[in-house]
């Protein structure tokens, strides 16, 4: 069967409250990180479908530098994991159906070459499997929220991850709850929030000097 024309994709500019100034997919606009998180049980075929979509991201030299860690929640390795968290983001982590540790892995021998080299994108690489794995959540019906602030060493130690490997974030996975569940000081932004405009990060030529 041949591959749908472009011509077929469904392109929409509004979804919500977002605007797109140049029609996208819609999976686009209505992704977005929740807080509010249900705690129902993920099943394996979906989990395990977010890590193929993330496996199949695009890197320099077909390193494939990502490397994923998962608990699941009510396990003793939630548990380890979610105390590695900053309290700010253990708030709505509490109820993730599980957790994924996301690294980056520098050092790798291209195909056909018994040398080792140091990818200078190793993290930018590993992002893209990130957006990979948050856009087929999306499509799934799930959310994803990937969260920064957490003591990397105590995770390092939670889950014997060589020095080889940058830890780069932790990634709640859920369904969208209500934001009742939240704190009633968080819960005013448990909705999807804006972009600056394509002007302000897209340039022609070259960059401005206040970019």
């Amino acid at each position: 069967m041949s591959e749908p024309s472009p011509s077929f994709v469904s392109l929409v500019s509004q979804a919500g409250e977002r605007a797109a100034a140049t029609p996208v997919s819609s999976l686009f606009l209505e992704r977005w990180s929740s807080r509010a998180l249900t705690g129902e049980p993920i099943p394996d075929k979906v989990l395990f479908a977010l890590f193929e979509a993330a496996r199949y991201a695009p890197s320099s030299y077909n390193s494939q530098p990502w490397r994923f860690v998962f608990a699941r929640r009510g396990d003793e390795d939630f548990d380890r994991l979610y105390a590695c968290l900053s309290d700010f983001n253990r708030v709505w982590a509490q109820n993730a159906s599980a957790l994924v540790l996301v690294a980056s892995k520098a050092a790798f021998v291209p195909e056909g070459q018994s040398e080792q080299l140091l990818s200078g994108s190793a993290s930018f690489d590993t992002g893209a499997a990130w957006a990979s794995l948050a856009l087929q959540a999306s499509l799934l019906g799930w959310s994803t929220r990937a969260m920064g602030g957490f003591d990397r060493d105590r995770a390092r130690a939670a889950t014997g991850a060589p020095e080889s490997l940058k830890l780069e974030a932790v990634i709640a996975i859920g369904k969208r709850g209500d934001p009742s569940l939240l704190p009633e000081g968080r819960r005013p932004n448990e909705k999807p929030n804006g972009r600056k405009r394509i002007e302000e990060i897209v340039f022609a030529g070259s960059f401005p000097a206040d970019c």
